[in-house]
């Protein structure tokens, strides 16, 4: 998809709140993956993901990294208002999940760290926010 749809896709995520991601999920593929899953709770005592694990899942995250417990990407954008649509949609995303990621907002760029500090490194809560950021980005 072109740049500027993508920004006719964040136009109406600020505008309005409502099953954007639902419907841009359901032209996706069908397949199971870490995009179609959920977040849930965190139980006391879980331990962080393997590093063996995360590596494995980054493999299907492109341009994802991890680094002291937590993995990151940076995304590009042409301008200010692209970026903060990003951000507007990441927000509303994080919302629905009920994950947070800390962003790193510059005019034309946005960094998304995610980690989840409960188990002290990364849960699969962390890989399926991820993915859904990704996926959010590619349409």
């Amino acid at each position: 998809m072109q740049n500027e749809d993508r920004i006719g896709l964040f136009d109406f995520v600020l505008h309005s709140h409502c099953c954007i991601f639902t419907f841009a999920e359901d032209r996706m593929s069908a397949t199971t993956s870490l995009a179609d899953k959920h977040c849930h709770p965190i139980k006391p005592g879980t331990p962080a993901l393997t590093l063996s694990y995360v590596n494995e899942q980054l493999g299907h995250l492109p341009g994802w990294q991890g680094k002291d417990g937590a993995i990151s990407k940076s995304y590009s954008f042409k301008n200010y208002y692209e970026t903060v649509s990003f951000v507007n949609a990441i927000a509303w995303l994080s919302h629905k999940e009920d994950h947070h990621p800390d962003l790193l907002v510059g005019y034309d760029k946005c960094k998304v760290t995610y980690s989840t500090h409960s188990v002290g490194g990364l849960s699969e809560n962390d890989l399926i926010c991820a993915a859904k950021v990704e996926r959010l980005f590619r349409v």
